[in-house]
């Protein structure tokens, strides 16, 4: 089993409960807006870290990551991105990723099982089901925005399966 920390839009803060919240995961996720190769570098030190760059992030952290990340935890393919959207509103530029993903699928050569993206500062966890992937928006982890609490998410790997999963609001902003 893998335990993983999802947080996105930190936007230049890294707020210190994260690390209490995150001390038992086994990785950290953030899907972009990251504001600072200082946030990235904390993250890294603290725990193993993927991440994706923001349209925000400049410098640095743009330099450091990529825009799309595909990955494999366990038996969970993994898209993880900055701008994505949910069920039914996706960015267009992603259906031509979701088609390659649901043809590899179809014949067990891969494909998408979970999406992840940030940007919207929503909080949102949707299964699509002409996808059939589950979607992951973990909200904004950061002060800057509109968002009135900040958010992260928790949650477990255990072969196929993706459970336990807990929302973590901190305080008002």
């Amino acid at each position: 089993m893998t335990k993983i920390g999802l947080l996105s839009d930190t936007h230049g803060l890294l707020d210190a409960r994260v690390f209490e919240h995150f001390k038992n995961v086994d990785e950290i996720w953030h899907a972009g807006d990251i504001g600072s190769i200082e946030v990235l570098q904390q993250l890294r030190e603290f725990k193993p870290t993927r991440a994706v760059f923001g349209n925000m992030d400049s410098g640095d952290v743009r330099y450091t990551l990529s825009e799309f990340y595909r990955f494999r935890v366990e038996d969970v393919n993994v898209l993880l991105t900055h701008i994505g959207g949910y069920p039914g509103h996706y960015n267009p530029w992603l259906l031509p990723m979701f088609r390659e993903a649901a043809e590899q699928k179809a014949t067990n050569k891969g494909g998408i099982d979970l999406f992840v993206c940030g940007h919207s500062h929503i909080l949102k966890v949707m299964y699509d089901k002409t996808w059939q992937f589950l979607t992951i928006n973990p909200g904004a982890a950061g002060k800057q925005g509109w968002q009135t609490v900040q958010t992260l998410i928790r949650f477990s790997i255990d072969k196929t399966q993706i459970l336990d999963l807990e929302i973590i609001e901190l305080d008002p902003k």
